[in-house]
């Protein structure tokens, strides 16, 4: 029997959460109804109070990604530049919806459904932008730093093509973010809670749902990672060879990047993808195996968002310029004071790193 589903957005509850507040996946190994009032104490107690960590950490680190760019216009001459402005634009708004989530862990979805739509997509849209961001930053790296010659001669294009593909990020990212407009809408249950949840047409097998989640895991998770490893592979090849006494501090950066989005995305869109197969066949059956299976996804989506407070620190903190720009900044403001500078004429050149657009030495300066 073909019957409508009930799904919630990443953030939010689990797709077993509907209709009844003791709701049911379906026909368990007892015939008993799975109560999921204990994954929903849960996520009261454990959301909250990471996600406005989260949320504090990330918005100092892009704010200040965001005014250093905005404070010294030069810094856009670069196409890693631009993509890093845009990465941390799209944080910020990322950020903006997890006090909504926070709220909804706690008192349910008291914000209606026009609202839930637009929040929902907010998340879909700058969550898709970020991973194609991340994606754009590996390839212009690996333009940089192993077609060395190439980014040379097409500088001055390629900050050009660096603005167009931004744009096309966005809209891509716009157009991912349609099943939010779609289907998102606040939900009441027997209980008068309300909760803000994806609804799919009844279709058989859960098709759109399926559908949906498969394009986020392709578009938000693998096709990123292929891109990244290729790219950062060829890099690590190319730093290899060189001569540079401190390149080992640049491998440990692009290390770090890939470690990090490993860790933070792989459980969770391992987990997508067990949804995805719990959809298709109604793998699992057992209420204490659904309820384990929805607490460990809320732990793993808060893993995942903690990618946006990380961002600045991986992609924009490692550099010397950066950093440099920031103690400018606060020293413009009179927060820090003024030092002269000591460097002799002894310190040739800044330490290497993998910043930099200009040729394959200041690509790798921290």
């Amino acid at each position: 029997m073909n019957t409508t589903e009930y799904t919630t957005l990443l953030p939010g509850l689990t797709e077993y959460d509907y209709e009844d507040s003791s709701t049911t996946m379906g026909d368990y190994d007892d015939g008993s109804i799975c109560d999921r009032s204990a994954v929903r104490e849960f996520r009261k107690y454990y959301e909250p109070a990471l996600y406005w960590i989260i949320v504090i950490l990330g918005a100092i680190g892009n704010f200040l990604v965001v005014w250093i760019y905005t404070h010294f216009k030069n810094r856009l001459k670069a196409m890693t530049d631009v993509y890093l402005l845009n990465l941390a634009l799209a944080d910020l708004f990322f950020l903006c919806t997890l006090p909504f989530w926070a709220a909804d862990s706690i008192y349910g979805w008291t914000f209606g459904s026009p609202l839930c739509k637009i929040v929902s997509a907010i998340y879909k849209i700058n969550f898709f932008s970020s991973m194609f961001l991340l994606t754009c930053i590996s390839v212009d790296r690996y333009i940089v730093i192993v077609q060395t010659t190439k980014a040379q001669n097409s500088k001055r294009d390629r900050l050009l093509y660096s603005k167009l593909i931004c744009v096309l990020v966005w809209l891509l990212a716009v157009l991912m973010s349609i099943p939010e407009f779609l289907f998102a809408r606040s939900k009441k249950d027997d209980q008068d809670n309300h909760f803000c949840m994806m609804v799919y047409w009844n279709n058989e097998n859960n098709r759109t749902k399926i559908v949906v989640l498969a394009l986020q895991i392709c578009m938000g998770f693998c096709i990123p990672l292929i891109v990244m490893i290729f790219c950062y592979a060829n890099i690590i090849r190319t730093l290899l060879k060189t001569r540079s006494f401190e390149k080992h501090k640049a491998l440990r950066v692009i290390l770090a990047v890939v470690a990090v989005f490993i860790i933070s995305q792989l459980p969770y869109n391992g987990m997508l993808v067990l949804e995805a197969t719990q959809a298709a066949n109604m793998t699992i059956t057992d209420c204490d195996e659904v309820q384990r299976f929805d607490i460990a996804g809320q732990v793993m989506k808060s893993l995942a968002y903690m990618h946006s407070c990380l961002n600045p620190f991986l992609y924009a903190f490692v550099g010397v310029r950066f950093r440099k720009d920031v103690i400018r900044l606060f020293q413009n403001f009179g927060c820090v004071p003024t030092f002269k500078s000591h460097t002799s004429s002894t310190h040739k050149s800044p330490r290497p790193s993998i910043m930099s657009d200009t040729d394959t030495t200041n690509a790798l300066s921290l």
